[in-house]
């Protein structure tokens, strides 16, 4: 019994010292909690080509993305115009939330009433940008929603920033501004 007492009384005094050390790393328990184990991006790898940075599988989709099936040329703007209809109906049109996207992305240069004076306009950093209600501007939905998508002249893609849903949000509302201003 007194030898048992004097290993536990050991080791006890063991592990108390080796956990403390001043002059060198302490001991790791579970080091792979750690030490990451992956990879570096452009650092070699197990792969045949011996590069970690991988292409995703083609015809792979991200998850919670939607293709768009219209192209971005101007055939594709003006089959967007012609057929592209909103898939949210009457009771699913948030304008508030479409006027808090409209006013993040939209309004620095658009101007927050649709009608052309952002504050980028008004400082003179980009020019030319229209009124919605301008004659020779007749856009609907389709055609909001596809140069949101795409970007159009000096306005770039969208589709990066706004998922699917908060696009139609912000077509519905830049709609209901071109009303407001046609009034």
């Amino acid at each position: 019994m007194k030898s048992l007492i004097k290993i536990l009384v050991l080791a006890v005094f063991l592990v108390a010292v080796s956990c403390k050390k001043d002059t060198a790393p302490n001991y790791q328990f579970m080091p792979n909690m750690y030490e990451s184990v992956g990879y570096e991006t452009y650092g070699e790898a197990a792969f045949r080509d011996g590069v970690e940075a991988q292409l995703p599988a083609e015809g792979s989709i991200a998850r919670g993305f939607i293709p768009f099936d219209i192209e971005n040329s101007t055939e594709g703007y003006m089959l967007a115009k012609e057929t592209l209809k909103s898939p949210l109906d009457s009771l699913s049109v948030d304008l508030e939330r479409g006027k808090a996207l409209y006013d993040i992305y939209c309004g620095i240069c658009h101007g927050n009433q649709g009608d052309g004076q952002g504050n980028l306009v008004k400082r003179e950093k980009i020019l030319g940008i229209p009124s919605y209600d301008d004659a020779g501007r007749a856009i609907n939905e389709g055609s909001i929603y596809h140069t949101i998508y795409y970007g159009k002249n000096a306005m770039g893609s969208y589709a990066n920033q706004l998922k699917e849903e908060e696009r139609w949000q912000v077509v519905s509302y830049v709609l209901e501004l071109k009303a407001n201003l046609e009034k």
